[in-house]
Order: C-alpha cells, then sequence, then structure tokens
C-alpha cells in the first residue's frame, strides 16, 4: 500500500482490500475506459494537469480517476452527493492509488462543502463535476482560480441545466464541455443505466413487487424513458407525468398512460422523480395520495419532492427499514420516502452498471484530454462534445463487444455530399 500520506477525508482506510477488489470487478465492464488508459499511459497527455472532480465516488468512477493518473494528471476527488459514496473505494484510491479523495457516505452539509473546497485547493486547471457544485462554488468563492483554468466537463442533467444559465447570464468564467449530452452518454448511460439501477435502487430498499402496480414516472427525458421502459418489463402500469407535450406525446406511443401530476397522484402505487426540478411532487400531490405510496427521486439533487412539506403534514416520521421512511399523516395516511429524497440509485444501491458508465467516463477522459492537448482555450461556454469523440467511444464500445459494421463505400459517400442526383 501508498503510506497515506497524501490529503484526504474518508471514512476508514482500512476498507482499502474491499475496495481495491471491487475496483477490478468494475473493470471487467470497463473495457473502453481499459483501452483509453492503456493509450493515456503510453502517451501521457494529460502530465502534470491538475484536476479537480466532483463525481460520485464509486467503482466506476474509480477506474475513470486511474485512466486519468496513467495519463499523468495530478488529481483530487470529492463526491458530488452525500449518499453516493462507497466507503471501501475511496480507502482504496488514497492507501493503494495515491489519489486524494474527500469523500464519506452520509456526510452533512457543511462537510460536503469542506470536501469541495478541500478539491478546489488542489488549484485545478480543469474541474470535472456533476451537477455542477464545484463549478458554482469555485465561481462563488473562489475566483481567484479563474485565470488558471483550461476547462471543465459537466455528467449530469441538472449540472448543465445550471451551466448554461450561468453563461446564458454572463457569469461563466471558463469553458465547460457537457458531457451529458454526447449521444454515447445519455442515449445510454441516462436511459438503460439510470433504468436500470433506479428500479434496483427503489427494490433493494423495499422489496416490493413490480408487477401489477401503478408506478408515476414523473419526467420523460432520457432518464425517464428508461424507467418507464424497465418498470414495463417487470409488469408494472405505467403512468407519464409531464410538462413538455413532445414528450407527453411520446410517451403516450411508447405505451405509458399520461396524465397530469393531480390525477397521477390520486392512482400511484410508486412514485419516482426524474426531471431536475425543484417540487416535482407537492404538497398537492401528498394531500390526493393513497395510504402506503412509495416515494423516490432518481434525479441529482434532493429538491424534487418537497421534504419539508411532507414533514409538515405529518404528526410523525420513523426510519421503518434501511432507506425508508415512514410519514403519518395528520389524517392517519402513511408515506414512504426512500433514501432521504436522493439518488435512489446510489443511495440505496450501487449506481448505474459498470458496463454503461464505461461510455460516459470514456467520454469523460477524452474530452479531459481534448481541453489539455488543445493549442488554444476554448471560449467560455458551455460546449458540446467534439463528435470525433462520441464516435470513438462508440466504435470502441463495439470492437470491445466483438460487433462489426458496414462502411460506406466511395460512391455512397459521394451521392450522400451531392445534390444533382433525384428521382
Amino acid at each position: 500500500m501508498v503510506n497515506p500520506t497524501i490529503e484526504h477525508d474518508v471514512k476508514d482506510l482500512s476498507l482499502a482490500e474491499e475496495g481495491v477488489n471491487r475496483i477490478e470487478w468494475a473493470a471487467r465492464e470497463m473495457p473502453v475506459i481499459r483501452i483509453i488508459g492503456e493509450r493515456f499511459a503510453r502517451e501521457r497527455p494529460l502530465a502534470g494537469l491538475r484536476v479537480a472532480a466532483c463525481l460520485h465516488v464509486t467503482t466506476e468512477t474509480a477506474n475513470l480517476m486511474l485512466a486519468l493518473q496513467a495519463g499523468g494528471a495530478d488529481i483530487a476527488l470529492c463526491a458530488s452527493n452525500p449518499l453516493s459514496t462507497q466507503d471501501d473505494v475511496a480507502a482504496a484510491l488514497v492507501a493503494v492509488h495515491g489519489i486524494p479523495v474527500f469523500a464519506i457516505r452520509g456526510e452533512n452539509d457543511p462537510t460536503y462543502y469542506q470536501h469541495i473546497h478541500a478539491a478546489l485547493a488542489h488549484r485545478p486547471q480543469v474541474t470535472m463535476d456533476d451537477g455542477a457544485d464545484l463549478v458554482a462554488t469555485l465561481h462563488k468563492e473562489r475566483r481567484e482560480l479563474l485565470d488558471q483554468m483550461i476547462g471543465g466537463t459537466e455528467e449530469t442533467t441538472t449540472g448543465v441545466v445550471r451551466l448554461r444559465a450561468m453563461a446564458a447570464d454572463g457569469a461563466l468564467g471558463y469553458p465547460i464541455i457537457a458531457v451529458n449530452e454526447a449521444l454515447t452518454k445519455h442515449l445510454f448511460d441516462n436511459r438503460y443505466g439510470t433504468g436500470q439501477s433506479t428500479i434496483d435502487g427503489i427494490t433493494r430498499a423495499t422489496n416490493v413487487l413490480w408487477a401489477g402496480k401503478y408506478v408515476v414516472v414523473v419526467g420523460y427525458g432520457w432518464c425517464g424513458r428508461g424507467v418507464a421502459l424497465r418498470a414495463r418489463g417487470l409488469g408494472a402500469k405505467v403512468i407519464v407525468t409531464e410538462v413538455d407535450p413532445v414528450r407527453a406525446l411520446e410517451a403516450s406511443m411508447d405505451g405509458n398512460l399520461v396524465m397530469s401530476s393531480a390525477e397521477a397522484a390520486k392512482i400511484g402505487d410508486i412514485f419516482i422523480t426524474l426531471t431536475g426540478d425543484i417540487n416535482s411532487l407537492d404538497r398537492h400531490h401528498f394531500e390526493a395520495m393513497k395510504d402506503g405510496a412509495i416515494l423516490a427521486n432518481s434525479g441529482h439533487f434532493n429538491v424534487e419532492i418537497n421534504i419539508k412539506a411532507l414533514a409538515d403534514m405529518s404528526e410523525s416520521r420513523r426510519r421503518i427499514r434501511d432507506h425508508v421512511e415512514e410519514y403519518h399523516l395528520m389524517d392517519g395516511r402513511r408515506l414512504y420516502l426512500l433514501g432521504e429524497g436522493r439518488l435512489i440509485n446510489l443511495a440505496a444501491a450501487e449506481g448505474h452498471p459498470a458496463s454503461v458508465m464505461d461510455m460516459s467516463f470514456a467520454n469523460q477522459a477524452l474530452c479531459t484530454e481534448y481541453l489539455a492537448t488543445r493549442p488554444q482555450r476554448l471560449p467560455a461556454a458551455v460546449h458540446v462534445v467534439p463528435e470525433e469523440i462520441d464516435q470513438e467511444v462508440a466504435r470502441l464500445k463495439l470492437a470491445s463487444m466483438g460487433i462489426t459494421i458496414d462502411e460506406l463505400t466511395e460512391e455512397q459517400r459521394k451521392y450522400l455530399s451531392s445534390w444533382e442526383e433525384g428521382t
């Protein structure tokens, strides 16, 4: 083991051996990150680059950190959610791999922000964020760091929304690549990763039978699509609520019931929020829900379910099992909140399967290389992932799966680039 004299704040370094084993297990399902890490080790494109990462501290994130480290990056890592840290993974990164980590599962809000400041004390040139708390804190409280920033990446929808708001206000001080918008991220991670891991988290927390239940999916973005798909596959009757008419129409044509949230509140057995917005389930919804309804959130922040309103309506609450709080309402009904309203797939389960995070984190690694090796800094704005990176991630993933695809002939390329030929 590395002598753990490097800066860190983790639960228990004695957990490191278990963390190493679990990191290795995840690596089996992350061939694209392995291939990129092997190239990084040869070419060292990130040599000396200081990176502060605010991500879910999981086995998959660990493999991304090791790929960046292989490329020469000098990394500090903190958690992007108080309930998502895997303490054995945090210990392994510190004790075995010598990476400063500041993350403890269940940390309170003051500690959470202390850890963000510890990562910023690393004086990063590149930030890697999941939800934009790191970037927002840097802009609000560590503005002296802006001059040295080369760029950053953002992993999730909520963070991209925040960053675009910053850019629109003229407040964004350096370029951020919206990794979340890569096709190889949101088409797979958001849909298949969130779909499977959300159902997994709720099942682990409750041991509920999905078949026959009315499951209300609040929001039909890529994450909502994935959850609805998986819930239907388990025999649930899925209701979708939306504010976007196009998404609502798509949800209906995908075979879901679509109605207002006020109507759905009267029917649902399980409610899952995936909107990225505040109070998607609010007091008037709770007032209409039937006794025993289960409430879960799979959006990034714990603001989608109005927990304060729920508490105000309750005469008592108790923790009835791990990750399940029973709110006993004044009128005698009981509603069950999972995972403190935080990301249920990480609060009660292990987050996305490694195989799908392989693509998301491959985008992170390659976008970091793109920022670090550009001759000129990008403008301070939110940027899309370069198409060649998206394509390369898909190509590497297909190759790792033993799948070959066709290529256009020269004749076909010429036809697609011309206008002369018609009917």
